[in-house]
């Protein structure tokens, strides 16, 4: 039983108990169990926090079932390792070697020292900024409904957006609320926070501590990690408002004002790489805005965070080999540190194995459903693996075979593609066999 396996496994034995949970005749509004596809789909869906959804949340679940979902939201989006190893924290057991290298791997650290450390600041962040959110969110949602609805709406939704889970109890997600500046706001700021990884906020915090700490006179300086996905981030940030504004100026986004054009344009860049909340009806989209979308969608947040895709930090990387190779250089060099060669061939490995999952995936629906456009399937398929939950709205029509498909693509993109792998083929054997170098042509 490998660390990936236990991961792997963990997850699926979230995924099976949200099932079973769903299923039970207080979770749903109909009497009698639920159907077992729905609940499934639904489990996966809010353990890959992904937000994909057959029915209904709001209308189809009972609070039991909502609360449920969220609970499921909430343990996908700390990820299975790091809540049942902040549970032995709680009961005063300490930390094994083992459960040291699991967390190791799930926020992809270098080292093992100072593990129980970072839980205890993961979840405080959590706590913290998923209550700030519910306060705010509770003002915003009072204006419309009582006190004990906005309440549960405010809380459900700010969990949802940390988590970059992408569930609503509205019918049609945030649509009602799209020229909302306070919600905008608010929303964004929790996707955006829960998206750059955990270990982007705490920097930042010990960074900020350090600038108000009068007495102290070291200079901070940040690590690579965090350069390269604050940077990268805004410059996508930034892009994705422009292009959207561009794309859908004249079509989605036509009807509305230049400020409220620009408010929907910054949400829709925001929520498309990773949360999954939508603002405007997807499906009436452009080509070329559901083209910029995919591509958003694949490359999701950052690594350590709540957010799926193959991360920031793997596109950056890749980017700069290719400027690299161009100018002729033979190192990698980002803000004056090198890049280790196996850090580009891991980057190299993750877009690789997801675009091969998304291609299979893709056309095994096309096969499955040749009616569909296939637009509709690609962008069903990509918003499955990067845990979007983004839709054009064909998920509901799918088969059933072709719901497994997703489902198996939500969970392969929620625990990895490279995880997933190393979870069926084992950890590596060392050798100690070196072959000789020969070259071969290359594009």
């Amino acid at each position: 039983m490998t660390i990936a396996r236990t991961i792997c496994l963990g997850f699926l034995a979230v995924i099976s108990v949200g099932t079973l949970l769903l299923l039970l005749p207080f979770s749903t509004v109909e009497p009698g169990w639920g159907n077992f596809t729905t609940a499934l789909f639904t489990s996966t869906s809010a353990v890959c926090v992904t937000g994909l959804i057959v029915v209904d949340t709001g209308s189809y679940y009972t609070f039991w079932g909502e609360l449920f979902i969220l609970c499921l939201i909430q343990i996908g989006g700390l990820g299975y390792m790091t809540t049942t190893t902040f549970l032995i924290l709680l009961i005063g057991r300490k930390f094994d070697f083992r459960e040291k290298l699991a967390i190791k791997e799930s926020f992809d650290r270098p080292f093992l020292h100072g593990s129980q450390n970072l839980l205890k600041s993961v979840f405080a962040t959590t706590i913290a900024l998923e209550t700030l959110g519910s306060i705010t969110l509770f003002l915003v949602f009072q204006q419309d409904y009582d006190n004990q609805q906005s309440l549960w709406l405010a809380i459900f939704h700010s969990i949802s957006a940390w988590n970059n889970a992408g569930f609503s109890l509205f019918a049609d997600s945030l649509t009602r609320y799209q020229t909302s500046i306070p919600l905008n706001i608010i929303i964004c700021i929790l996707i955006i926070f829960g998206g750059i990884g955990y270990q982007v906020i705490i920097e930042f915090y010990l960074w900020l501590r350090e600038k108000l700490d009068t007495s102290s006179k070291k200079e901070y300086r940040f690590s690579l990690n965090f350069r390269v996905v604050i940077s990268t981030t805004i410059f996508l940030l930034l892009f994705g408002a422009i292009a959207f504004l561009v794309t859908e100026y004249n079509n989605l986004l036509a009807e509305f004002n230049f400020n409220e054009k620009v408010t929907l344009a910054v949400f829709q860049s925001v929520t498309t790489r990773t949360a999954g909340f939508n603002s405007i009806d997807l499906g009436a989209m452009t080509i070329a805005s559901l083209f910029l979308t995919i591509g958003f969608m694949f490359v999701g947040g950052s690594p350590s965070g709540t957010a799926g895709g193959i991360k920031t930090t793997t596109v950056r990387i890749l980017f700069e080999s290719t400027k690299a190779v161009l100018q002729g250089k033979q190192d990698i060099v980002i803000y004056e540190r090198e890049v280790p060669s196996s850090l580009i061939l891991k980057a190299m490995a993750v877009v690789f194995g997801s675009t091969i999952t998304v291609l299979v995936v893709t056309f095994s629906i096309s096969f499955i459903h040749p009616n569909f456009n296939f637009i509709n399937i690609f962008f069903e398929v990509v918003s499955a693996f990067a845990t979007v939950g983004l839709s054009t709205g064909i998920t509901a029509d799918l088969s059933g075979s072709a719901q497994v498909l997703i489902i198996l693509t939500m969970y392969i993109g929620r625990v990895g593609v490279l995880l997933f792998m190393s979870a069926i083929l084992g950890d590596p054997r060392p050798s100690r066999i070196h072959y000789p170098e020969e070259n071969l042509l290359i594009g």
